[in-house]
């Protein structure tokens, strides 16, 4: 036993949209759409599949259009090459079918809802809330609460590849729909967990290949042929585009590269500048360091000097008297008796003495060096010591 695959527009409008298929698009749609307490009971399929010539063999965009017994469009898709601006394609389909139901002079009140059901071979929804989930049931909403506008336009979405379940792990009607449009073409003969099911059954009827006419297996067999060119050109065409991405990356990266370099030459310029014009600061501030601590010796040793003359001329004037004071104390020493004579000598050795001390205090009170105090007064070390305390 074989079956066809689905997965092609042919051969899944066959199945789904022949005149004996209202029954499986009933329990079909009824599994995929969830309407809640309200199932579909009842639906007419716009333009219903019958066998074509192969000559006259053209692709359609819309694979099954179904009214509802309620009024609602229901446009089902099987796409199986993910072509550029698909996206935009389901909804402006949506959309279409929704606006093009009045006619001149008919009321909005009469606009009946659309859905669109479209079935891909092929990853939609990446993001990783969506990365695992099957279906997809998208629907307006308000931007920022979240309330949804009244369902006027619905897009459903079911991606093959991301069903994984085997036929032990099927639970309920829409994994079992899903797992048939996934894997009928592959099936060698009716799984025990599908034969329970009257409508898929119906459906594996319909997708023998022995129920087929020749002029019906010929277009399948052009439609998969058909299908894997295009898959093979899309192929090409997004490694020329994955290859030209990673030049255009690669170019980008050198010249980021260039652009990196050319900031760090620029930054290391920068830096060698503000490197000399700190150490050039550094310069001029060492020279006027210089310059004030050369003042500051110039002024240290003109008034070392100062200091030295002004003692140097206090102790002339202190010997000065002293000398004459020792002369007039020899002359009248002279006319007085020995002790006398003795105890003027004293007197005149301790009017000495304290005329050097005088000096060394007033030389130390200058700042003038002990040695030099030694030199010009002649006075111990201990004594000069002494006048600092």
């Amino acid at each position: 036993m074989q079956f066809i695959d689905v997965t092609t527009d042919f051969a899944f409008k066959k199945v789904f949209g022949s005149q004996q298929s209202k029954d499986i698009l009933i329990s079909f749609l009824n599994a995929l759409l969830d309407f809640g307490d309200h199932p579909i009971v009842n639906l007419t399929i716009v333009d219903p599949y019958q066998a074509p010539l192969v000559a006259s063999l053209k692709n359609t965009f819309v694979d099954i259009k179904a009214y509802l017994d309620n009024g609602t469009q229901v446009i089902i898709e099987m796409q199986v090459l993910n072509q550029s601006g698909f996206d935009k394609r389901v909804l402006s389909n949506v959309a279409k079918a929704y606006s093009t139901q009045l006619e001149k002079g008919d009321k909005y009140s009469e606009l009946n809802p659309a859905i669109g059901l479209t079935f891909t071979d092929f990853v939609m929804f990446s993001q990783q809330e969506l990365k695992s989930q099957v279906i997809t049931d998208f629907i307006f909403l308000e931007r920022h609460h979240k309330v949804p506008y009244p369902e006027e336009m619905r897009l459903v979405f079911v991606e093959l590849p991301k069903f994984e379940k085997t036929l032990r792990q099927l639970k309920g009607m829409a994994d079992k729909w899903i797992y048939f449009v996934k894997n009928v073409g592959h099936l060698k003969s009716i799984p025990k967990t599908l034969a329970n099911d009257k409508e898929i059954n119906q459906a594996l009827s319909i997708a023998n290949t022995a129920t087929l006419t020749p002029e019906e297996l010929e277009v399948q067999q052009k439609k998969l042929r058909w299908l894997s060119d295009q898959k093979t050109n899309l192929a090409r065409a997004e490694k020329a585009e994955r290859e030209n991405a990673k030049a255009q990356k690669a170019t980008q990266e050198a010249l980021d590269k260039a652009l990196k370099a050319e900031a760090e030459k620029q930054a290391a310029l920068d830096k060698t500048k503000a490197v000399e014009v700190e150490k050039q600061a550094a310069l001029d501030k060492a020279e006027v360091a210089e310059a004030e601590k050369q003042a500051v010796l110039e002024k240290a040793e003109s008034e070392k000097q100062a200091a030295l003359e002004k003692a140097e001329a206090e102790k002339q004037a202190v010997l000065e008297k002293a000398e004459a004071e020792k002369q007039a104390v020899l002359e009248k020493a002279e006319t007085q008796v020995a002790f006398e004579k003795q105890a003027a000598l004293e007197k005149a050795k301790n009017a000495e003495k304290a005329a050097k001390l005088q000096i060394a205090k007033q030389l130390l009170q200058a700042n003038a060096d002990i040695a030099f105090i030694r030199q010009v007064t002649g006075l111990k070390k201990m004594e000069i010591t002494k006048l600092k305390e």
